[in-house]
């Protein structure tokens, strides 16, 4: 279990996604059409039209043309009998991104426009939305309510609140019934989606975006943002304020607005995101074009300034072990490289030498394009980010010097409120090694076969595997400690 964020709202100019929340902190049916007015409808060729108009890009990582993945869902479709699905992406499995959950919790009908809108052109039959939030839930459902019978085609289904849940064919795989992981497979749910049908498959705020640009239309749509990038964009702000901003904004500007500053450094996009230097977050502009010259992407739009009073080298390691962390225990790459990165990284900040230095860009290159998902890549680009524009401080920690700073807590991670601990009897244990098989995202063990450490938090998810270890100890030497 992890405590739910209600983050505060912002706006840079004109507010549209964020419209009327200054006065009502939710916008329920009646409140929505009095704000945003009725929702046009469109046939599948003009809302490819105005998708390709507005130029409408996915705001939930990638980026990827919205118009294409309608044009290819429509394209299967005539190979399929006309059947299609849409399904929409509300898990945010990240800690530091809010904003899908802002736009669900306050104004929920703005997605449903959108989505509806969507499987009104294409024919598809149900509207499929995957949560993992309790709060999420339950105000989509009631919005879902007071749509009456339009409602009925929405189904909304509460999944586990992991990191790659959000990944496409995991998303799909639970909405289905099935596990939320990914299934390795290189089919596109344009082709094969939900119930092995064609899927229109999108995040929350793309399909607002989308309820937006149909209200005002391509040439009402492009009055904000750049010329070639139009529109606004939704930001997560240090894991706590989600702001509103034409496309174009400088980036120094809206953190200067949110009491902030690029302070030693800026991760943009996201724990699968890229780091600015300081200098660079100063004059990069939050669009394609200009953090594409910095080799960065907006991602899931989050934005993580580093202050200058944390260690950056400590906030890096510990979001390095909550990434292995959420592996989703199927592949070697992640079940056993990530962990194996995120030691490393440890063993750096610890002042392992330069033999630590060496590890880490071991364990990086090993668990590149390896996995079932983006997961170790991503992971993996994180540190490899952290090593460019934190050079000095990763070199003085691995020799021992350090910085002197202490870790803050400045990159957001979820906190298990009821933490339990899987403990180790020295008296008892023969290093048999059991549980490090069975347990890997938990236990390590030293060069002499033996568990690294006696007391070892145990994340609520992996609570079953942890038991299944304490049974299976050959010597009885395991315990679970609340």
């Amino acid at each position: 279990m992890t405590s739910l964020v209600d983050p505060a709202l912002g706006c840079v100019g004109q507010p549209r996604l964020l419209a009327g929340l200054d006065a009502l902190p939710r916008l329920d049916r009646a409140d929505h059409l009095v704000v945003h007015g009725p929702l046009p409808q469109y046939t599948s060729d003009e809302l490819v039209e105005l998708a390709e108009g507005i130029d409408l890009r996915g705001r939930g990582g990638a980026g990827f043309p919205f118009a294409r993945k309608l044009k290819a869902v429509i394209r299967s479709a005539r190979m399929k009998e006309g059947r299609t699905a849409v399904v929409v992406n509300g898990t945010e499995g990240e800690p530091s991104c809010l904003k899908d959950a802002a736009v669900l919790l306050r104004s929920p009908h703005l997605m449903l426009d959108g989505a509806l809108l969507a499987a009104g052109a294409i024919g598809a039959e149900e509207v499929a939305v995957g949560v993992t939030r309790d709060d999420v839930e339950q105000s989509l459902r009631a919005a879902v309510a007071e749509r009456g019978p339009v409602g009925s085609r929405v189904r909304v289904v509460r999944l586990p609140e992991r990191f790659v849940t959000g990944e496409g064919t995991s998303l799909v795989n639970g909405l289905d019934g099935g596990p939320s992981v990914p299934n390795g497979q290189k089919v596109r749910t344009s082709e094969r989606g939900l119930g092995g049908l064609p899927t229109l498959l999108s995040n929350t705020e793309t399909y607002a975006q989308l309820a937006v640009a149909a209200r005002l239309g391509a040439q009402g749509y492009r009055s904000a943002g750049l010329p070639d990038e139009p529109g606004t964009t939704l930001l997560t702000i240090s894991g706590e304020t989600v702001v509103e901003v034409p496309l174009g904004t400088s980036l120094a500007y809206v953190l200067e607005l949110c009491g902030s500053s690029p302070g030693q450094g800026v991760l943009v996009g996201g724990y699968h995101g890229k780091w600015l230097t300081a200098a660079d977050a100063r004059t990069a502009l939050l669009s394609r074009q200009s953090l594409s010259s910095y080799k960065a992407v907006l991602g899931a739009g989050a934005v993580l300034p580093l202050p200058e009073d944390t260690c950056p080298a400590g906030e890096v390691a510990r979001v390095t072990r909550w990434m292995a962390d959420e592996t989703a225990g199927q592949c070697g790459p992640c079940v056993r490289g990530l962990p194996s990165l995120a030691d490393a990284v440890e063993e750096l900040v610890g002042g392992g030498g330069r033999a630590a230095l060496e590890a880490v860009e071991v364990r990086m290159r090993g668990v590149l394009r390896r996995g079932a998902c983006s997961h170790p890549d991503g992971t993996s680009a994180f540190v490899a980010s952290a090593l460019a524009v934190f050079p000095d401080e990763m070199r003085d920690h691995a020799l021992g010097s350090g910085c002197g700073r202490r870790v803050l807590g400045a990159l957001p991670l979820p906190a298990d409120e009821n933490p339990e601990r899987l403990v180790v009897d020295w008296t008892l244990c023969r290093g048999h090694g059991l549980c490090v098989d069975l347990l890997p995202e938990v236990v390590r063990l030293d060069p002499d076969g033996y568990p690294a450490q006696a007391v070892m938090p145990v994340p609520g998810r992996l609570r079953p595997k942890a038991l299944r270890a304490v049974r299976r100890c050959p010597a009885l030497a395991l315990r679970i400690q609340e």
